[in-house]
């Protein structure tokens, strides 16, 4: 099934178009954007639109550690590192005739940067273990970051090389309070999916709480609208949704400036629980380049439990974090002395969030 493409205003109908030109295309396209703008969807419609037989094979280059994206995107061959049990085909190989999406690309090494060149320049895959290289040329690259890649490219954080190999197309994704025309729209789409999806009845936005949601500076863009929309239509007990609603379900009257003046904690809290944004790419990634502290780190997973009574589980959902990563999460915590005790949280009220449907168990 095709994405789903939503917006009137005039620069969403521009990358429309730029989206039926490049898909007829095999050039490499580079997206840019601020988180939650939705380049994700512009990376696959752009691949469903082609003629290309393969998979789309997505990847957050900030989600994975470093030392794992090689091993994910070129495989590696059994007992190549501890854990390494079997051989392993990488997303490259498994993209052939294919797409693959190499989200938050900004993020990646200067290291893994040069693999990947070379992959571009002449398809060779080398398994991590392994002596013998082997072709991939008939993969398609669409690559996408938050980051200003000229200035990391200028501050040598990013090859120039690499950055001409993907800047091919350049699709530029406005944030939301620059379209404000798709707010609306936005807005009665994401009704009508939660409506349906939870089987309750479909409310309606009063004029008022329309004009907060306009009115609003979205700093997470579309994915902290999409939140605030689901909070509502599970919270909603009548037919229509006020302003004082649209303010419960987390919106404020803050500007994203007013919101960087608050503390570390809240910040990255506001992020992932209300922007929508992953604890691997807005905390994993600089704590571990030395941004920021344990302390900080301890703050953010004692409001987390505070609103998830004390529930790891619920935790791992309120933060963004897949499932499958639930181990890993734990892990790190522990590493960084931030497994808190639990008894001082169970007695608080947990936020709503439809994710945690999944996470009844007390760990």
């Amino acid at each position: 099934m095709e994405p789903v493409f939503i917006g009137v205003s005039r620069a969403l109908g521009e990358i429309a178009q730029q989206i039926s030109d490049v898909a007829r295309s095999e050039a490499k396209v580079l997206i840019t954007g601020e988180s939650g703008v939705g380049k994700d969807i512009i990376a696959r419609l752009i691949h469903h639109r082609s003629q290309r037989q393969g998979a789309f094979i997505p990847i957050n280059c900030a989600g994975v550690a470093d030392s794992l994206v090689e091993s994910e995107l070129f495989g590696h061959m059994r007992g190549s590192f501890t854990g390494a049990y079997r051989d392993k085909r990488g997303l490259l190989d498994q993209a052939q005739r294919g797409t693959i999406f190499l989200d938050e690309v900004g993020e990646m090494s200067l290291r893994m940067q040069g693999l990947l060149l070379r992959f571009l320049e002449n398809g060779e895959i080398q398994r991590v273990g392994s002596d013998r290289i082997h072709i991939a040329r008939n993969v398609r690259i669409i690559a996408a970051t938050n980051r200003n890649l000229t200035e990391n490219v200028a501050a040598k954080a990013f090859r120039d090389d690499l950055f001409y190999r993907l800047n091919v197309i350049h699709i530029v994704v406005p944030p939301l309070r620059d379209r404000r025309d798709d707010i609306e729209p936005l807005a009665q789409h994401f009704l009508d999916v939660f409506a349906e999806s939870y089987g309750s009845p479909r409310p309606t936005l009063s004029d008022e709480a329309l004009a907060r949601l306009t009115s609003y500076q979205w700093p997470g863009n579309v994915r902290e609208l999409s939140n605030v929309l689901e909070r509502i239509v599970l919270r909603n007990r009548v037919r229509v949704i006020s302003a004082a609603e649209v303010s419960s379900a987390g919106l404020t009257t803050h500007s994203l400036s007013q919101v960087l003046q608050r503390g570390t904690a809240d910040v990255l809290y506001e992020r992932m629980v209300h922007g929508g944004e992953s604890f691997w790419s807005v905390v994993h990634a600089p704590f571990a380049a030395h941004d920021l502290t344990r302390a900080d780190l301890q703050a953010l997973v004692a409001r987390g439990l505070e609103h998830a009574r004390g529930n790891y589980r619920r935790l791992r959902a309120l933060f963004n974090v897949p499932v499958r990563d639930y181990k890993r999460f734990l892990n790190f915590l522990g590493k960084h002395g931030c497994r808190l005790a639990l008894p001082q949280f169970r007695s608080t009220p947990a936020v709503d969030r439809p994710s945690e449907r999944d996470c009844d168990a007390t760990q």
